[in-house]
């Protein structure tokens, strides 16, 4: 698979990174040398990552190999769905407006708050006592 053309991105949500490569192919999805509903059996995670190929109606038309690191699984699942979307965007620039349309393109920033001296979290403070 080295020697043939591909197309590369990389995606991130929460604390997970991903690097996904394309090649034209039959709509394999490999994660960490696993397919992906062996790694995600949950539908919802599926979908997730099937939905940029669903946008751009390529179902089918591409091999995904993903390499993913970091986070948990619904932060995987979306790292990934931005890495797909990404490669396809850089595919063909026609699928863009559909992409950014779908919401697909935009890097979700929410990450977890540090926490703050003088807190047990983020915002919770110690009970209050009066006396």
């Amino acid at each position: 698979m080295s020697d043939e053309t591909y197309i590369w991105a990389t995606g991130k949500r929460k604390c997970a990174v991903a690097q996904v490569r394309l090649f034209p192919g039959d709509g394999e999805v490999t994660i960490n040398g696993k397919p992906y509903k062996e790694v995600f059996p949950r539908l919802e995670h599926r979908h997730t990552i099937e939905s940029p190929f669903v946008a751009t109606n390529t179902s089918g038309k591409f091999h995904a190999t993903i390499k993913v690191a970091g986070g948990g699984i619904s932060g995987q699942a979306g790292a990934i769905r931005h890495g797909i979307t990404r490669a396809l965007a850089k595919e063909n620039e026609a699928f863009k407006p559909l992409l950014r349309k779908e919401g697909l393109l935009t890097r979700d920033a929410r990450i977890k708050e540090r926490k703050k001296y003088g807190l047990k979290r983020a915002r919770k403070a110690p009970q209050y006592t009066k006396r």
